[in-house]
């Protein structure tokens, strides 16, 4: 596993908060893992999973309770990436500011490079 540094992906307090209060219903040492898949309205999807476990390539943004792995695949894609929880009218949800996505869709899930 590999330790976030500075200029890569980051989660904020918000996200990692969350993180915490959704991993406490699920079984003991589970991960938000989150990855990237071709689809969406936009070309690409961010996933957000609950995996027994990180893989040994994942990026690692989170410790303690707010434990979160990002796929190696998608650190291509979302570097310099701010995963952050957002609760507004709109709803509540995580939500990713990729400075590589060149188009988004409303959603927030989708994007284009």
């Amino acid at each position: 596993m590999t330790d976030a540094q500075q200029g890569e992906i980051v989660a904020t307090e918000a996200a990692k908060k969350r993180v915490a209060e959704i991993l406490r219903d699920e079984p003991e040492g589970s991960w938000l893992r989150i990855s990237v898949t071709g689809g969406g309205c936009s070309g690409f999807q961010y996933n957000f999973d609950i995996a027994q476990a990180a893989e040994a390539d994942d990026l690692i943004l989170g410790e303690g309770e707010a434990r979160i792995a990002v796929d190696r695949i998608a650190l291509d894609f979302m570097q310099g990436a701010k995963i952050d929880f957002v609760d507004d009218l709109m709803g509540s949800s995580f939500r990713v500011e990729n400075p590589n996505a060149t188009a988004s869709c409303g959603c927030g899930t989708s994007f284009a490079v």
